[in-house]
C-alpha cells in the first residue's frame, strides 16, 4: 500500500510529537549542585522527572531540553545540594500524640514531676499519662528516677514515662497497684523489677519484659471513639508532616503497624512517604503462612506500602544495663545484662522463618547477643542453604572484632543508628571499658570487611531528623560540639559516605537498591534539596542544615517558600 506525501508527514509529525510528549518533564531541578550515590555518574547539575521516576541526570543544559513551556515544573536550586530523599532504615513511625510528656535531653528530675502535673490537670481521673525519653545518665549523680517524683502529682491517674532507649519506663505507685506488682513480685525471664534495695519495694522502673506486667486502667473517658479516631488520623498527618519537613521519604518501621491505615492515607492522597512495615518473628509456620497472605497483599515488589522484616529482640539496650554482653558490665559487675529468649528458641525460630524465604531482623546491641544472633543466622544457612537473604541485625552497637567480618560472609546487614554513638557515649566506656568500646559502633570497620550499612534513626527513641544521624557519623561527638577528632575517630566516615548509607544503604537493606537510595535514570524520584552543602560546610553547621524541598515519587511534599519557589514554565 502506497502513502501519499501528505500522509506521509503527517504521520512523521505524528511520531515527531509522541516523541516529544514523552521527553516533557512534569518536574525538573536546575543548577543544582547533585550528589547522585551513583558511580557511574556521581555528580550532576539537574534532574528531569516525569509521573514517580527521574528521566535524566545532567548538566543544567541537558534537561534544559525536557522542560516544556506551561507544564513542567521547574526549581532553580540556586547552585544548592540535592541528594537522593532520606530512607530511614530503622524507626518507629506512627501516630503522634500531642499529649505526650517530651522528656529528652532534661536534666533535673524535678522537671518529670512539674510536666506531670500539669498533664494531669489537663486530665480527668484514671485517664492515662503517657511521655518519655527521659535519660538518667543526665541527671544529678546518674540517679535512677523513682516513683516518688510522681506519686505526689498523680494520685488518680496511671502514669507511665519511657526512658530514651524504650527498654525501661518509670511508673507510678498507682501503676504498680492496677499491675499488682509488689516486692513479692518475681522477675520476668529477660526483665527486671528494680526495688529499693534496703525494703525490697518496687521503686517504679521496669526494664524489659518487666514492662509487660504493666496492666494500668487504661480508660480513655474523655473522648468518644469518633473522637479518638480522629484524633489518631490527625496524629498520622503529623507525622507524615515532621517526616517531610525533614526529607524522610522512605521508612522501615521496625515492627508491627496498621497496614489499613497508611492504605487510607495513600488512597486520600496523604501518604508522603514508603513504608515497610514488619511483623513479629515467630517459629511457628500456621502464623508464617498468615504472613504470606499479607506480603501478598502488600508485595516486597511495591513501592509504596510493603511487607517488611521479621523482627524479635536478643537483647536490651547499654543504658539501661540489659545489653546481653560475654563480661559483665564495669559499673555493675552483678550482671552481663539478659536475653530476651532462650538461644535455642531464637535460633529455631530464625531457622523456620529463613527456610520459608522470610527476611529477617534481630536487635542485638551486646556484643554476646550480636554473636549469637550470627551464630543462628549461620545455622540458618547450613540448613537451609545460602540465598540473597539480607538479614539484618537491628543496632549493632558492640561486636566483637572477631565478630565484624562475619556479618559480610554471612551476607547479614548492620542497620546501625549513627545518633546513639554520640547519645551513648556519654557513658559507654563507664559501662562496659574501653576495650569493648573498639567494637562500638564500628561503621569504618564494618565497610572495610565489607559489609553494607543502613543508617537510620531508632525514632522516637531518638530525633528523626537525618541531620542528626549525619553530624553523628562525621563526628562522632556529641551534639554540642566538642574539643578533637571524636570518639574513636578511626570510625568515622565521610559526608558523602555518611549520605550513601542512609539513601543506597538503606534501599539495600530492603531490596530497593535497584529503583531507589539513587539520583539514576529508571529510578524512583525521591529527593531533597537542603538550605547549605553538606559537602563543605564546618561541621558545627551540619546539624543546622534544613530542607527547602522533599520530593517524593516527583511530587512536592514539603517546600521551604521562603528560601526560593517552585516555577512553572
Amino acid at each position: 500500500m502506497r502513502i501519499s506525501g501528505l500522509a506521509f508527514i503527517f504521520v512523521l509529525l505524528s511520531f515527531i510529537s509522541s516523541c516529544s510528549d514523552r521527553s516533557r518533564a512534569d518536574l525538573a531541578i536546575i543548577n543544582g549542585k547533585v550528589l547522585t550515590v551513583d558511580d557511574k555518574n556521581p555528580m550532576a547539575e539537574a534532574v528531569a522527572v516525569i509521573g514517580e521516576k527521574i528521566i535524566a541526570v545532567g548538566s543544567t543544559e541537558e534537561i534544559r531540553s525536557f522542560i516544556a513551556e506551561g507544564s513542567t515544573r521547574v526549581i532553580d536550586a540556586g547552585g544548592r545540594l540535592v541528594i537522593p530523599g532520606f530512607n530511614d532504615a530503622h524507626l518507629h513511625f506512627g501516630p503522634l500524640d500531642p499529649d505526650y510528656i517530651e522528656l529528652r535531653y532534661i536534666t533535673d528530675p524535678a522537671f518529670i514531676t512539674e510536666k506531670v502535673a500539669a498533664q494531669v490537670a489537663k486530665s480527668k481521673p484514671g485517664q492515662p499519662v503517657r511521655g518519655g525519653h527521659w535519660n538518667h545518665e543526665l541527671f544529678p549523680g546518674r540517679k535512677w528516677p523513682s516513683k516518688e517524683l510522681i506519686d505526689k502529682v498523680s494520685p488518680d491517674n496511671p502514669v507511665i514515662l519511657s526512658r530514651t532507649d524504650g527498654h525501661s519506663v518509670l511508673v507510678n505507685s498507682y501503676v504498680l497497684k492496677m499491675s499488682g506488682i509488689t516486692r513479692r513480685t518475681r522477675d520476668p525471664f529477660g526483665g527486671e523489677i528494680q526495688r529499693d534495695p534496703v525494703t525490697g519495694e518496687p521503686t517504679g522502673i521496669l526494664k524489659e519484659a518487666a514492662m509487660g506486667l504493666i496492666r494500668a486502667d487504661n480508660r480513655e473517658i474523655s473522648r468518644t471513639p469518633e473522637e479518638e479516631r480522629e484524633r489518631t488520623w490527625q496524629g498520622y498527618l503529623l507525622a507524615l508532616e515532621e517526616a517531610a519537613r525533614l526529607g524522610v521519604t522512605s521508612v522501615q518501621n521496625a515492627g508491627e503497624a496498621d497496614f489499613e491505615m497508611y492504605r487510607k492515607l495513600q488512597q486520600a492522597g496523604h501518604l508522603t512517604l514508603r513504608i515497610d512495615i514488619g511483623a513479629a518473628l515467630t517459629g511457628d509456620t500456621a502464623v508464617l503462612r498468615k504472613y504470606r497472605v499479607k506480603e501478598a497483599e502488600y508485595p516486597r515488589k511495591g513501592d509504596w506500602i510493603r511487607f517488611g522484616i521479621l523482627k524479635e529482640f536478643a537483647d536490651g539496650t547499654i543504658g539501661s544495663q540489659t545489653a546481653l554482653m560475654f563480661e559483665p558490665y564495669e559499673d555493675n559487675p552483678s550482671t552481663s545484662g539478659l536475653a530476651m529468649w532462650p538461644y535455642d528458641e531464637l535460633e529455631k525460630m530464625i531457622v523456620t522463618a529463613d527456610s520459608m524465604g522470610f527476611q529477617i531482623g534481630i536487635h542485638a546491641i551486646g556484643d554476646k547477643a550480636n554473636h549469637l544472633v550470627l551464630n543462628a543466622y549461620e545455622k540458618a544457612l547450613a540448613r537451609n542453604g545460602r540465598r540473597d537473604s539480607r538479614h539484618r541485625i537491628e543496632h549493632s552497637q558492640c561486636v566483637r572484632p572477631d565478630d565484624i567480618p562475619r556479618f559480610a560472609e554471612l551476607g547479614v546487614i548492620p542497620s546501625m543508628q549513627p545518633t546513639h554513638c554520640i547519645s551513648d557515649k556519654l557513658y559507654f566506656e563507664k559501662r562496659v571499658g574501653t576495650r569493648r568500646c573498639r567494637g562500638a559502633y564500628a561503621w569504618r570497620s564494618f565497610i572495610s570487611s565489607g559489609s553494607v550499612p543502613a543508617f537510620g534513626t531508632d525514632y522516637g527513641v531518638e530525633p528523626l531528623n537525618p541531620m542528626e544521624g549525619l553530624y553523628a557519623a562525621v563526628t562522632r561527638k556529641d551534639r554540642l560540639g566538642e574539643e578533637g577528632d571524636g570518639w574513636y575517630p578511626e570510625e568515622k566516615l565521610t559526608m558523602e559516605e555518611a549520605i550513601k548509607y542512609y539513601t543506597l544503604g538503606s534501599a539495600y537493606a530492603q531490596f530497593m537498591d535497584d529503583r531507589k537510595g539513587m539520583l539514576r535514570k529508571g529510578y524512583l524520584a525521591d529527593i531533597v534539596i537542603t538550605d547549605r552543602d553538606l559537602l563543605t560546610i564546618p561541621e558545627n553547621e551540619i546539624m543546622k542544615t534544613r530542607v527547602d524541598y522533599t520530593i517524593t515519587g516527583g511530587k512536592v511534599v514539603f517546600s521551604s517558600a521562603e528560601n526560593f519557589p517552585l516555577q512553572t514554565r
